[in-house]
């Protein structure tokens, strides 16, 4: 049999770190310090999501400047627009025209319009229009809003009055309609058309439908 010699006894570990440099024993203590967190929050948070980023929507292939779309959200849901041009941002510039059916100037995602075939042969238009002009326009409302008070009255205020619009953003819709209403002459019944408001019956199928 083979002699085993009996193994040195452990030194205890206050000899240990009492023989240490100063750097080795902030490194062991640093080590020795728990990794889980002393708090925690009180409610369960979701893993932040990475940013994507913003690009703008693809423009549709049925949507054509100059195509008759249906809108299907917001103040005028139901009823008709053209299509002038998709804006920087991929949202779309409709209009009524405003002396036709009432629908001014505006922005609308292209996932709340339906494209009809029914299209109109566009004219130049008089001015470039971006989404600044709209964010210009935004902002002058909010001015107008804050000048008038603040607190509790400011709040009521908001609901009783209707929003204005600038004498500028008139003379602007003014020049927009008066261009597109002769090629909308030109086409008969399309002014009934744009004017009659689009609804849904009991029994209707919208999948099978042709706009």
């Amino acid at each position: 049999r083979r002699f085993c010699p009996a193994s040195p006894s452990p030194r205890p570990i206050y000899l240990l770190l009492a023989n240490m440099p100063k750097e080795t024993k902030k490194a062991a203590a640093k080590k020795a310090e728990p990794s889980t967190p002393r708090f925690y929050p009180g409610d369960d948070l979701p893993a932040p999501k990475a940013k994507q980023p913003q690009n703008p929507a693809k423009l549709r292939s049925s949507l054509v400047p100059g195509t008759v779309v249906i809108l299907l959200s917001g103040h005028f849901r139901g009823k008709r627009a053209i299509f002038l041009k998709q804006l920087s941002s991929g949202l779309l510039l409709v209009t009524g025209p405003y002396d036709v059916n009432g629908v001014p100037m505006k922005r609308v995602n292209q996932s709340y319009v339906i494209a009809t075939s029914t299209k109109v042969s566009l004219p130049k238009l008089p001015m470039e229009v971006d989404d600044a002009y709209f964010v210009d326009a935004k902002k002058a409302d909010e001015a107008a809003r804050e000048a008038k008070g603040s607190g509790e009255d400011k709040f009521f205020a908001e609901k009783k009055t209707k929003t204005e619009v600038s004498e500028q953003r008139k003379k602007d819709q003014a020049a927009f309609d008066k261009a597109l209403k002769p090629a909308v002459e030109k086409t008969e019944h399309l002014t009934a058309y744009l004017q009659a408001k689009f609804g849904l019956k009991k029994g209707d199928k919208p999948h099978e439908m042709k706009f």
